[in-house]
C-alpha cells in the first residue's frame, strides 16, 4: 500500500462503487483490492508513459528463462534477489508498453499533454457541503495551461467507443471531482482532458477535451454521491440495493 492510499479521505473510485450501493462501497474500502495481470500492466504503463525516468525504481523486467532447468532456476533466483521491493514485469509486457509510449511520442498533442506538467501529485481538500475529506491524484497537472490531463487505456478510440467507456467507468465523475479538488485547494478553475490509447497495435491515440457540460454532469454525480457518503458515515449504516416494487419490460 502506497502513501496515497493511506490518506484518510474518499477518492473517485470509492464514490463510483458507492453508486452501486453503500454496501458495495464499504466492502471495497475494507478489503484489499485483488491484483490482476491487467491491473499490474495498466499501472506499469502509467508509470512508464508518465514518469519513464522513475520506472526502474518501481519495476524490473523479468528474464525469459526456462525455470524447469537448473540454469533457468539459477537465473530466476538471481533475478528475485535483485528485485527487492520492485514489481516484476514480463519482457513481452514491457515491450508492449514501450511500443505504446512510442505511439504517444508520435502524436504531438498527446505527447505534450502527458509529458509536460506535474505528475501524480496528491491533492486533498475538505468538501464544503459535507465537511468530508476528499482526495485525488491527477496523472498530469499543467499549471501553465490550467489543465488536468488523465491517461486512459481503452479497447477502442473509434467514434462513440470511448464515450461509452466514460459512462461505464465514471469518467465524468472523475473530471468533476479532480477539477473540484484543484479549485478547492488552489482557488483556480482547471479544464480537463483525456488522452486515450488503444491497448492493441497500432496503439492508436486520441485526445478528448471535456466541454463544460461534461464536467457539470459529473459534478451532479459528485454532489449526490457525497451526500449519500456523508449520510451513511453519520448514521453508521451502509445499506445494499433498494428493492424495486415493480418489474417488467422496459
Amino acid at each position: 500500500m502506497n502513501k496515497y492510499d493511506l490518506i484518510p479521505a474518499v477518492r473517485r473510485s470509492d464514490l463510483w462503487e458507492l453508486r452501486k450501493s453503500p454496501a458495495h462501497y464499504l466492502y471495497k474500502v475494507t478489503h484489499e483490492e485483488e491484483t490482476t495481470p491487467a491491473l499490474t500492466f495498466g499501472t506499469a504503463a502509467h508509470k512508464y508513459i508518465l514518469e519513464p525516468e522513475l520506472f526502474l525504481d518501481d519495476y524490473m523486467v523479468a528474464p525469459e528463462v526456462d525455470r524447469r532447468t537448473k540454469a533457468g532456476k539459477e537465473q530466476y533466483a538471481e533475478f528475485l534477489e535483485q528485485l527487492g521491493e520492485r514489481q516484476p514485469i514480463k519482457k513481452a509486457d514491457f515491450e508492449v508498453i514501450q511500443a505504446m509510449n512510442d505511439a504517444i511520442l508520435m502524436h504531438p498533442t498527446a505527447c505534450s499533454l502527458l509529458k509536460l506538467g506535474m505528475h501524480e501529485v496528491p491533492i486533498t481538500w475538505t468538501d464544503p457541503d459535507t465537511d468530508e475529506e476528499c482526495k485525488c491524484r491527477p496523472d498530469v497537472i499543467n499549471t501553465a495551461e490550467n489543465l488536468i490531463v488523465d491517461y486512459k487505456t481503452t479497447t477502442s478510440c473509434e467514434d462513440g467507443a470511448f464515450e461509452r467507456s466514460c459512462r461505464y467507468y465514471g469518467y465524468k465523475l472523475q473530471a468533476a471531482m479532480y477539477t473540484e479538488g484543484l479549485f478547492q485547494s488552489q482557488g483556480l478553475l482547471y479544464r480537463f482532458a483525456f488522452v486515450a490509447q488503444e491497448k492493441t497495435p497500432p496503439y492508436a491515440v486520441r485526445v478528448y477535451m471535456c466541454d463544460p457540460g461534461f464536467v457539470d454532469e459529473g459534478m451532479e454525480q459528485f454532489r449526490d454521491l457525497m451526500r449519500i457518503y456523508h449520510e451513511c458515515k453519520q448514521s453508521g449504516k451502509w445499506p445494499g440495493y433498494t428493492d424495486k416494487e415493480l418489474i417488467g419490460d422496459e
